[in-house]
C-alpha cells in the first residue's frame, strides 16, 4: 500500500478566517496563532482516518483545541512543538473514543460504515462556498482513506489502528506512537504488524485502473437507471457483497447481501422512487455513485473493483452521515 509521506492535500488553501495573516483590522495576527490554527488541517486528515467519521473528527479536533487554550500562556510557550503536542492530544482523544465506539456499535442498527467523503472538487465546481465547506475539502483523498481500507481498519483492535495510522501513513516514528498510544516503541511496532497482517488477511483483491474503474461504474449506473437486471448482474461478480447503512433513519438492508442476483433486486427495488436521480461522483477518492431527491442527497455507494467485476458495494443511508454532500 502506498503510504504517502505528507498527508495534507497539496495546493489546498486554508479556509479558516482565522488562518489568514491579518484580521478584520488589517493588523497581523501573533505567528504562534496563525501556526496553531495551520496544524488544523493535519488535525482533521488525522482523526478521520482514525475514525471513519468526519463529525467525530471535528469533535476531536475542537476538543484538542479547547485544551490548548485552556492552558496559560507561560504553559504553551513552554511547550517546544505545539502541533505535536495537538497530534498527541487528538491521538488520544481519538484513541479512547474508538473504545467507546465499539460498544456503541454493538447497539447500532444495521451496518455501521464510515462516513462517504465526495471530493472536494465538489464545493469548486459550485457547491457551497468554501469558507463553509471546511473540513472535509481539507481531507486528502488518497489510498487511506478509500471505503475498502477504512473498512478493514474497523476490524483492527484501537490501539492497532493508532499505531498503523500514526505510523505507516503519517510517518510518526515508534517512539513518537508510543506516548501517544501508552505503550513501548516495540509494543507499537507489534501493534503496526498485526494491523499490516489484518490487512493482507483481508484478501483485498488488486485494484481495477482509475480509467477502468469509472467505466464500470458508468456502465452500472447506466445499467440501474433501465433496470437491466441482466446488465446489471453481468457487472457483479458472482459473489458480491453488498453493505447499507441506515442508521435506523432510513429504510437499508440490516444484513450484507451476498450473491449478484440477490444484490441486483436490492438496488433495482430502492430505486423504485419517483424523481430519484443517480450521479456519478468522487467517493472517499474512487469513482462511485449518488443518489438524489429533490436535489437532495440521500444515497452514496462506493466500490470495490477487481477483474472488472464490482466484488464489494457500500451505500450509506444513514442522512447523518451525508452532511458534507451538497445539493444540486
Amino acid at each position: 500500500m502506498k503510504t504517502p509521506h505528507d498527508p495534507s492535500e497539496p495546493g489546498a488553501q486554508p479556509t479558516d478566517r482565522a488562518s489568514q495573516p491579518t484580521d478584520r483590522a488589517s493588523q497581523p495576527l501573533d505567528p504562534g496563532l496563525v501556526a496553531i490554527i495551520g496544524e488544523r488541517r493535519q488535525l482533521i486528515n488525522l482523526a478521520y482516518r482514525l475514525l471513519g467519521s468526519l463529525a467525530d473528527a471535528e469533535d476531536v479536533v475542537q476538543e484538542a483545541y479547547t485544551r490548548w487554550y485552556a492552558m496559560s500562556r507561560e504553559r504553551q510557550e513552554a511547550i517546544e512543538s505545539p502541533g505535536a503536542w495537538l497530534t498527541k492530544v487528538a491521538g488520544r482523544i481519538c484513541l479512547d473514543l474508538l473504545g467507546s465506539a465499539r460498544a456503541r456499535r454493538e447497539s447500532y442498527v444495521g451496518e455501521w460504515l464510515p462516513e462517504p467523503l465526495p471530493d472536494r472538487t465538489e464545493w469548486d465546481g459550485g457547491g457551497p462556498d468554501l469558507g463553509t465547506a471546511d473540513p472535509a475539502d481539507r481531507v486528502t483523498l488518497d489510498e487511506s482513506v478509500n471505503m475498502a481500507f477504512l473498512v478493514v481498519l474497523e476490524e483492527m483492535t484501537p490501539a492497532e489502528r493508532v499505531a498503523f495510522i500514526l505510523h505507516d501513513v503519517f510517518r510518526y516514528s515508534f517512539a513518537e506512537v508510543a506516548e501517544i498510544v501508552g505503550r513501548t516503541p516495540a509494543a507499537c511496532r507489534q501493534l503496526a504488524t498485526s494491523a499490516r497482517r489484518r490487512i493482507r488477511d483481508s484478501h483485498t483483491p488488486p485494484a481495477a485502473s482509475a480509467v477502468r474503474r469509472t467505466e464500470i461504474v458508468r456502465s452500472f449506473k447506466e445499467a440501474w437507471e433501465a433496470k437491466d437486471i441482466e446488465a446489471l448482474v453481468g457487472l457483479l461478480d458472482p459473489n458480491v457483497t453488498g453493505f447499507a447503512d441506515g442508521g435506523g433513519l432510513v429504510a437499508a438492508a440490516l444484513r450484507p447481501m451476498t450473491g449478484s442476483e440477490e444484490f441486483a433486486r436490492y438496488l433495482l427495488a430502492a430505486t423504485a422512487v419517483p424523481g430519484l436521480t443517480v450521479l456519478e461522483r468522487t467517493v472517499n477518492g474512487q469513482p462511485g455513485l449518488v443518489t438524489q431527491l429533490d436535489g437532495a442527497t440521500i444515497g452514496v455507494l462506493a466500490f470495490e473493483i477487481a477483474d472488472d467485476r464490482i466484488v464489494r458495494c457500500w451505500a450509506v443511508r444513514n442522512p447523518e452521515k451525508l452532511r458534507t454532500w451538497p445539493m444540486c
